[in-house]
Parts: C-alpha cells; structure tokens; sequence
C-alpha cells in the first residue's frame, strides 16, 4: 500500500509539531487515523478535521500568548 500525500504531510506537520511542543511524535504518530481505498492510506476524514481544529487552536493559544 502507498500513502496519499495528504497523510506524508500530515505526518511531516505531526514531527514539527513534536519538536515545536517538546511532545513524543510516536504518541502523535499513534493516534493517526487511515483508511484503504484502491490501494492508498488515506487520512480518516473525522481525524484529519479534529487534527485540523487542535492545530489551530493550538496556534491561537500561542498567538494570544505572544500579543
């Protein structure tokens, strides 16, 4: 099976995150979520909006701290 390349960047966004954090990627890494179609590992679309929404609000979070 082969990854779509939306799960390659979630992947690569999930490791900065990690560092960024000082959080385990592996336990980031766990949480992920794919589903197989025609082949490809797909991000599962409940997971990939609730991963989305985090991030953002993690980025608001530290917006408010910096202002």
């Amino acid at each position: 099976m082969k990854l779509d390349d939306e799960v390659i960047a979630h992947i690569a966004r999930t490791v900065q995150l990690g560092i960024l954090t000082g959080t385990d990627v592996v336990d980031h890494l766990r949480m992920m979520v794919l589903e197989e179609k025609e082949g490809k590992l797909f991000l599962n679309e409940d997971y990939r909006v609730n991963s989305e929404a985090n991030i953002e609000k993690m980025l608001s979070e530290a917006a408010n701290l910096q202002g």
